[in-house]
């Protein structure tokens, strides 16, 4: 097919809501929709959040929220990247990929140097694909009853040109995203 035949991609837009609802529009009902249940964590929610709609519908979204961390015991902040989801029946068609570019693109003007974001294993080579680099170290995050060791996979990936991730302890000063 030539590139003039090709059905223009849907556009990613800034949301002015998300919430459950919408979660729902994309991800349908279930009680554990991004398989993290496992981990008892509680998740801050997104400050700023980015979407593909197919007609009316929601089908994809990435948010984003910014974080205080100490690194190496230096206090810093990241742009943390969450709540990625695609509805399952238009998944493989680059949406996840554009949406997560779109709101990289946005946190790019909140001024941390970096992105932040926690996914399971089966996820990492994704992301990887994306420019994301998976830590290898532990991450301790904030949690009800004090600090844990973040249990799925801590990725990050630059900002800004020149802003290589920091040497040293990783812990996350407030909730995941």
């Amino acid at each position: 097919m030539t590139d003039h035949l090709r059905p223009t991609p849907p556009a990613v837009v800034r949301l002015t809501r998300y919430a459950q609802a919408e979660q729902k529009e994309i991800l349908g009902e279930g009680a554990d929709p991004f398989g993290v249940a496992y981990a008892g964590l509680t998740w801050l929610p997104k400050e700023h959040h980015f979407g593909v709609r197919l007609g009316d519908r929601l089908v994809a979204h990435a948010g984003l929220l910014r974080l205080p961390l100490s690194i190496g015991g230096d206090s810093t902040e990241a742009v943390g990247v969450g709540g990625v989801a695609v509805a399952p029946d238009v998944r493989g068609h680059g949406l996840a990929r554009r949406v997560i570019a779109a709101a990289l693109d946005h946190a790019r003007t909140l001024g941390p140097r970096h992105g932040l974001l926690f996914c399971r294993q089966p996820l990492v080579p994704f992301y990887e694909r994306l420019g994301w680099r998976a830590l290898d170290q532990d991450v301790h995050v904030e949690q009800p009853g004090g600090t844990v060791l973040m249990p799925l996979r801590t990725m990050v990936t630059p900002l800004h040109d020149g802003a290589g991730w920091p040497t040293g302890p990783v812990r996350l000063l407030s909730f995941p995203m």
